[in-house]
Formats: C-alpha cells, structure tokens, sequence
C-alpha cells in the first residue's frame, strides 16, 4: 500500500495581494514559509520515496522547506511543468476583487472554478488536466500502486485536476473543490490504483 501526498504551496505574495498568479514566478510570503515548515512537520511520520513538484519557485520552496522539517532534506526533486498551476492569461497579475467588480463575480467564479471555461487568453481547468493527468497517471501513479510513499507539490489547479481524477468528482462538484494552502492531502492507494484512504492534514483549530 503506496501513500500519495498533495500539497498545494504556501501562501504566495500574490496570494497575499489577492491577485491572480498562473504561470508568474513569483515567492511564497512570510506566511507562506510557514505553512511549509507546519506541512513538514505533518509529515514527519511518512518516509517518502519520491518527490515531485512543478517548476515554479513557490512550489519548490514549499517543497524544500517541508522536507527540511520532516527531516528528509537528502531527497531529491523531480521536476515538471506538468504540474505547473493553470496559464491564467489575461488576469494575471490583477487583483481578484477588482477582476470581479469589471467582469461580476459569477463570471469570475466561473473563470476560476469551472472545469471547461478559460479565462481569456488562458487554460481552462479541461486544459490544465490535459497536461497533469496524464504525467500523473504515467510517471506518479505506477509508483504509488508499487507500494512507495511519494509527495506531490504543486498548486491550486493541477492538484484540483488530480483530486477530481481521485475521487471521482464530477463537473459541477469540481466547481465548489478548493485545496488550501499548505495542508497535506494523504492517500493511501491499493496496487490496483484504488483509493482505500484519504485524510487531509490541517492544523487543528
């Protein structure tokens, strides 16, 4: 029985402004670091095998640092655009709240929640699967299925794509799925690729 770990990023600075991000490189905040750190330490009692994370730094960074605090720094990362949040276009860079007052916030919800409508100029929560799903059943999965512990780190949207693909959700249940920040999502995962297990590690309140 192989553990599959998701972990969205820490909070962004462009998270922290509300603006949206997409493909822009941009570093994790204060708080972002210490999400990490907190996901790390969740983490302690999974000895992982594998590591992937997408190739934006918030990613990465989260990565690292959660990794330092589960005491499994010596791992090394695999790294792939794959798994790179969703190209949000022409809304990035500009604040969400602003964006909604322009466009009316059902539209802006739409752009940000819905599975097959772009925002213009960008990729679709359809065409953000059409790159992560794939990586993740042909590079990832196999791995789980033999029995191995492997972390994911990536963002909002491809982690969205792969849950939806785990749990079975449909169109309209995506629509309402958020990941947050810097909370491990744990499966664990049958050598048939079967989901026997799933547990999302917040920080009790």
């Amino acid at each position: 029985m192989g553990k599959l770990v998701l972990l969205r990023h820490g909070q962004s600075t462009w998270n922290l402004e509300n603006r949206f991000t997409g493909w822009v490189d941009v570093p994790l905040s204060e708080q972002g670091e210490r999400e990490a750190r907190e996901a790390g330490k969740r983490l302690r009692d999974i000895p992982f095998d594998l590591v992937f994370t997408s190739v934006l730094k918030r990613a990465i960074d989260t990565t690292t640092l959660a990794l330092e605090e589960a005491g499994q720094a010596h791992l090394p990362l695999i790294y792939d655009k794959a798994l790179n949040e969703r190209m949000y276009g022409n809304l990035q860079g500009l604040n969400k709240a602003e964006t909604a007052r322009q466009y009316g916030e059902h539209q802006v919800k739409i752009w940000r929640r819905s599975y097959d409508v772009a925002p213009p100029g960008g990729e679709s929560l359809k065409d953000t699967a059409a790159r992560t799903l794939p990586y993740f059943e042909s590079r990832i999965l196999p791995e789980v299925r033999a029995g191995k512990n492997v972390l994911v780190s990536a963002h909002g949207n491809s982690l969205r794509s792969i849950v939806m693909h785990l749990d079975k959700l449909s169109e309209a249940e995506v629509l309402e799925l958020n990941i947050p920040n810097g909370v491990p999502i744990v499966y664990e995962i049958d050598a048939e690729g079967r989901v026997v297990g799933k547990e999302e590690r917040a920080i009790a309140v």
